[in-house]
């Protein structure tokens, strides 16, 4: 099953994690799907600027401050994903209790070392 995921934070900087994370998902042939503040590409996945009504979304990776992630939970909450995953610098256990109401797993984790040890 390819589980189609959205990087929200992505970068276009080649050293944050965000974007190697894109990189190490389209190298496992993933659907990648990324949201940043700046549009360009990286290994083919577009980095939109504008929140989109994407469809059959798996996973949401974030690579956002907890104190920037507010104002994306109604976004996230409405793509329905089956997991959110907080990678290192992005717990947020306000935003738990709100996954958890709403019935949408999340995990605290780190995508690259997911892929790396073949548990994404």
């Amino acid at each position: 099953m390819n589980k189609r995921t959205l990087v929200l934070g992505a970068s276009l900087k080649p050293n944050r994690y965000s974007n190697y994370a894109i990189q190490r998902l389209k190298a496992n042939k993933y659907d990648v799907l990324a949201f940043g503040l700046k549009a360009g590409e990286v290994e083919g996945a577009t980095i939109d600027t504008e929140l989109k009504a994407y469809q059959d979304v798996h996973t949401i990776t974030l690579y956002l401050n907890p104190k920037r992630q507010p104002g994306y939970y109604d976004y996230i909450i409405s793509l329905n994903p089956k997991r959110v995953i907080f990678n290192p610098g992005t717990e947020n256990p306000e935003f738990y209790a709100v996954l958890r109401k709403k019935n949408i797993p999340f995990e605290e984790a780190c995508t690259l070392v997911l892929l790396a040890t073949n548990q994404y």
